[in-house]
């Protein structure tokens, strides 16, 4: 038995104590979490720096706040989403109660990504918490500095046998993916979900994948040029556009084309000044790995704007390229980073077409005043969530589901969706030892057109 097996091992067995079934236990937990996370507070927007030169603005806002908030949603519903719930019985069965009853899974595996790498890791374990399960945590070797301090905050809160943590790069992590876990949480690209999916099939493991994909944004004449082109610029550039639900690409109508363009630019460089490169707020590439790639795909023939890039700093200036090659690899990959392609259209039609052309996003965003439009496209398109007159906005509410469909993903979590993906939902049906007639029990004789109709009429 290996030192994963140990670990694994061990949390089965504190699970079976029954221990994590209690509300009080597992609010205890998430409050532990909490006071960790605000004892290390500065630790954590350091290490964000370090990593990805995050602001301790945008560090704060899109980690640590968001986690934290996320825990005081969690401790604030965790009561009434734990309560069974009734259902009705069909008549044939009567007199009898139904219900689901929400029961942990078990031993869970959470696998987070570089980009965001501290919520990410974080939101999906209050999820696990809340339902009651152990788990295991897999953060990336591409941020060091935040796996560091992510270690010592979990080694600080819990013990192995409850919530465990290993660092470490692919050959861990293909250790950790041949045992037999009871879930597994995985965030990042689709290539590498698709590994994960592989690797759990050979135990029949259920999966939750948050991928990503070429999330499209389309911007109809009949908006605020202005507004949209400021909400569009934060969207996009947010993270240096390293980010699961950055607008991929942008769909313009055709009669703005030029003055939303120009509004984009002018918000680009009200958020970073005239020399992006010495903004405190513009983050970088997280390696030089992903720097060349990103690089590779700026065809200076379509830039419109930026363009410039500094290898030695991992810095990519904001870029807008206009109409590049279908087949280019900007348009064939997901971006992942301060790039936006733009295309025009002439009608909606012509830019649900566009968005066919690939395969389901995560995301989906369009900016327009026109309900029949907005109708149009929500009937017409399918992603994973959809947000209109804003990008990003629509993941940072615990009110609704964040998960992705077909390439983009599988299984939605935050607020009440994360506990019920980290939890089984049992039915159970409870009868009495009342008097019944004989009539589903053998021998059957004639009573084949009397139960047809007993079912028609009870069920």
């Amino acid at each position: 038995m290996n030192r994963f097996e140990s670990i694994l091992e061990k949390q089965r067995e504190f699970f079976n104590t029954k221990i994590t079934l209690s509300y009080d236990f597992r609010v205890k937990q998430l409050q532990i979490l909490k006071n960790t996370i605000l004892k290390y507070e500065k630790k954590i927007l350091d290490s964000l720096y370090n990593d990805l030169k995050k602001s301790s603005f945008e560090a704060y806002v899109s980690e640590v706040g968001f986690t934290i908030a996320e825990i005081d949603f969690t401790i604030k519903n965790l009561k009434k989403w734990m309560k069974s719930s009734k259902h009705k019985t069909p008549l044939l069965f009567a007199p009898a109660k139904s219900e689901i009853v929400y029961e942990p899974l078990g031993s869970a595996l959470i696998i987070s990504p570089w980009n965001y790498p501290f919520q990410l890791l974080l939101t999906p374990l209050i999820a696990s918490i809340a339902a009651g399960n152990s788990a295991i945590l897999k953060p990336s070797e591409l941020s060091p500095s935040v796996s560091k301090v992510l270690t010592e905050i979990i080694k600080e809160s819990y013990k192995d046998e409850y919530i465990s943590i290993i660092e470490g790069g692919v050959e861990e992590t293909t250790e950790l993916l041949k045992l037999n876990f009871d879930i597994i949480f995985f965030t990042g690209s689709t290539n590498v979900g698709k590994i994960v999916m592989e690797a759990a099939s050979k135990n029949l493991t259920p999966v939750v994948l948050e991928l990503g994909g070429k999330s499209p944004c389309i911007i109809s004449e009949n908006i605020d040029i202005k507004q949209s082109a400021k909400r569009v610029a934060w969207g996009k550039f947010l993270n240096a556009g390293q980010t699961c639900v950055a607008p991929d690409y942008l769909l313009i109508q055709k009669n703005i084309k030029n003055s939303f363009i120009t509004e984009l630019k002018n918000e680009i460089k009200n958020f970073f000044g005239d020399d992006i490169e010495k903004s405190p707020d513009y983050p970088r590439i997280i390696t030089d790995r992903h720097f060349d790639r990103l690089n590779s795909f700026i065809d200076e023939k379509t830039v419109i704007f930026g363009g410039k890039s500094n290898k030695s700093s991992r810095y990519i200036m904001p870029t807008i390229l206009e109409s590049p090659d279908l087949d280019s690899k900007v348009m064939k990959e997901e971006i992942f980073g301060p790039i936006l392609p733009i295309f025009e259209y002439d009608k909606i039609e012509d830019a649900i077409k566009f968005i066919k052309k690939f395969d389901k996003p995560l995301a989906l965003y369009l900016f327009s005043k026109d309900k029949n439009l907005i109708d149009k496209v929500l009937k017409e398109t399918t992603s994973g969530g959809v947000c209109i007159n804003d990008t990003i906005s629509h993941i940072a509410t615990p009110y609704l589901p964040f998960g992705g469909v077909g390439a983009s993903g599988m299984g939605s979590y935050h607020g009440k969706s994360g506990f019920d993906i980290f939890s089984h939902k049992k039915s159970v049906m409870k009868r009495g030892f009342f008097p019944e007639p004989d009539i589903k029990y053998p021998p059957y004789g004639d009573n084949f057109n009397k139960i047809k109709k007993l079912m028609r009429w009870f069920l």
